[in-house]
């Protein structure tokens, strides 16, 4: 094979993974040196059900395609046999379970990674993986924006309570 062909499939590889990074809503990178096959299995497996995938690339090509598209801050922790895990449904899945599966298994070691168009370390992604689920915090908010109303619809109810009876008696 030629020097011109190896080029143009490394170009041709830099390119697929720039487009998975791009629709990707969350990309995290974690060390997996020293998983047996088993738990590599079982975490490419839980992964898949949660709408992610994790794929071994050459830090070389994950670099360039970082680059391509605008996630430079990513390249500093391609280095070492890193696993790039894509989160396609939920940005926060990842993290989540990334961060369980570590507390069992700590071998895996989270670098940092891309919410939602964002970067993030170590320590950031670990506290990203702790707050409730998207459904929960909507839940919570619309909580706390309702509250305000309750307690005006209950002190104008007792002041209407208060008000019939001044004028019965």
């Amino acid at each position: 094979m030629s020097n011109q062909n190896i080029i143009n499939l490394k170009q041709e590889e830099v390119k697929k993974i720039a487009e998975k990074m791009s629709h990707a809503k969350a990309i995290v990178i974690a060390e997996y040196q020293g998983l047996t096959v088993d738990k590599s299995e079982e975490l490419r497996g839980l992964l898949r059900d949660a709408g992610c995938e994790i794929i071994v690339i050459k830090n070389n090509i994950s670099r360039r395609a970082a680059k391509e598209v605008g996630y430079d801050d990513l390249t500093q922790d391609l280095n070492g046999p890193n696993g790039v895990v894509f989160a396609y449904e939920d940005s926060m899945s990842a993290a989540k379970l990334l961060y369980a599966f570590a507390k069992k298994n700590r071998k895996l070691k989270i670098k940092s990674g891309i919410v939602d168009g964002s970067f993030f370390n170590e320590e950031q992604i670990k506290d990203i993986s702790q707050l409730p689920g998207k459904e929960t915090l909507l839940a919570m908010l619309a909580s706390q924006l309702l509250a305000p109303l309750r307690e005006l619809a209950v002190g104008l109810d007792m002041l209407t309570k208060t008000e019939q009876t001044v004028e019965s008696n």
